[in-house]
């Protein structure tokens, strides 16, 4: 492991948020009625604390409030489960009164959604919280538990180091038929069964599904997203859809959820389901969410190609990662079935370990010039919040870079049958690590590690107390 001699540096925890005034901004959406005239509705839209889409439809004839007014929604959105359902332990919910938040448009994001039957505009919005006149103050603050903020925290610090992140996402998926098959488990379109079926970067697949597939990338373009390649993936109907890299983070993240979105919404259009569940299929290839990620210095150089200063850079950065690892692996994986992809041979790593041009480890270091060289995180499930990866990714990054942490040496080969430490093999351990965690308090916060792992064992607990189809036939 790397090494620890050095002294942690001091963050400012989170739940101290600096007081900013409410503010309309730029009219953006009239720019938008001039240029595609009034939407029937405006979709808002706010990833909560697992990257589930939550929001409103608002009328189209008063979407210009959400640019003045901005949208009342609870903040004790940040303190529901996967499925939706009030976790009482965060204490966010009845004890507070339920107050409301008030969320603003993230500049930017405001497209049209062409997939929709009726003209329909949407918009990505972030939630603040109102500090009341009564209290002697006025005006809001970012809300801690929105996950945007984490990530916002730590493109700050970068930003004191005179570094800034250029983020790429990609993006792994099924396509899958709209009806289970037989055994009520999930059938993608190719057939699964009988003789195995990978057929990776096959274009014979990429042609089946060619329409859906080219209807994603135009969607793409009239959104903005920066969609890129389109591959036929490891398993019978997987494909994955690659981002542009963003010298922009926040917007790499938003990218990232909006693509899930189209995707989503383009598949049922075509009668289909696009799932980015983590591992649908016991027999196949899980869907993973790989982040490449590079430094740019306050001249727009890539940090990490300036020579042996840039390599050293890129081993600090490195060694952060590993040694916080086991402490964030629950923002990475943070779902009970995404713990079935990290199996040896899978292309999803279950070791701590990191290499060059290698896919077998959790970190590598893909082969390139020196304009292009990055690390490329490989843990996160297609199914985990792009912004909390990428908070853990960069607060990892700078926990290396400020204590000049060193990573042991770079594995060659096979890194399943090389011996590391491991990742949690299942939920409970990830949680228990969070929870735990003194680097997880001191970049995310106290209280959104509090919150986080108590929303985590509650759905943890959900299924440990279901019983599953094997166990009745087994035992019954």
């Amino acid at each position: 492991m790397p090494s620890t001699e050095a002294a942690p540096v001091a963050v400012a925890d989170l739940e101290t948020l600096p007081t900013i005034a409410a503010s309309p901004g730029a009219d953006e959406f009239g720019a938008y009625v001039a240029r595609e005239g009034v939407p029937d509705i405006v979709e808002v839209l706010l990833p909560d604390t697992h990257g589930v889409l939550r929001g409103k439809w608002i009328p189209g004839t008063a979407g210009g409030k959400i640019w003045t007014d901005g949208v009342a929604i609870p903040l004790s959105i940040f303190g529901l489960d996967i499925w939706g359902r009030e976790v009482m332990e965060t204490g966010l919910h009845m004890e507070t009164g339920d107050r409301d938040g008030i969320c603003r448009p993230v500049p930017g994001t405001l497209t049209p959604v062409p997939w929709s039957p009726r003209p329909a505009a949407q918009v990505m919005i972030t939630m603040h919280e109102p500090l009341h006149p009564a209290d002697g103050r006025g005006g809001e603050r970012p809300w801690e538990l929105d996950p945007r903020h984490k990530l916002a925290r730590q493109v700050e610090r970068l930003a004191t180091l005179g570094l800034s992140p250029c983020v790429a996402f990609e993006l792994e998926f099924y396509l899958m038929k709209q009806q289970p098959g037989p055994d009520g488990a999930p059938e993608p379109v190719f057939p699964a069964r009988g003789l195995a079926r990978q057929n990776m970067y096959a274009m014979s697949d990429l042609d089946a599904y060619a329409a859906l597939l080219h209807e994603v990338r135009q969607a793409a373009r009239i959104q903005g997203l920066p969609a890129d390649t389109v591959i036929s993936e490891a398993a019978p109907g997987q494909y994955e859809v690659n981002l542009y890299h963003r010298t922009d983070a926040m917007a790499a993240a938003d990218d990232a959820i909006l693509l899930r979105r189209l995707i989503d919404g383009v598949a049922r259009k075509h009668g289909l389901r696009a799932s980015f569940m983590a591992k649908p299929l016991l027999d196949f290839a899980g869907s993973g969410m790989h982040v490449h990620v590079s430094l740019m210095d306050r001249t727009g150089t890539n940090a990490f190609g300036k020579g042996e200063e840039g390599e050293a850079l890129l081993r600090h950065a490195a060694a952060g990662l590993l040694s916080t690892m086991a402490d964030t692996a629950l923002f990475y994986v943070p779902s009970f079935n995404g713990y079935r992809r990290l199996v040896p041979g899978s292309y999803a790593p279950t070791g701590i370990s990191w290499g060059y041009d290698n896919r077998s480890v959790a970190v590598r270091v893909p082969n390139g010039p020196p304009k292009a060289r990055r690390l490329e995180h490989r843990i996160a499930g297609a199914d985990a919040h792009p912004h909390l990866v990428l908070a853990g990714i960069l607060g990892g990054m700078l926990e290396g870079i400020e204590r000049k942490l060193e990573p042991p040496a770079p594995l060659v080969g096979d890194a399943y049958s090389t011996e590391t430490p491991l990742l949690s093999p299942e939920m409970g351990e990830a949680i228990r690590r969070f929870a735990a965690s003194d680097f997880v308090a001191r970049a995310y916060g106290a209280e959104y590690r509090r919150v986080f792992a108590i929303m985590k064992e509650a759905e943890l607990s959900a299924f440990q107390r279901s019983i599953n189809p094997l166990e009745y036939e087994t035992y019954l």
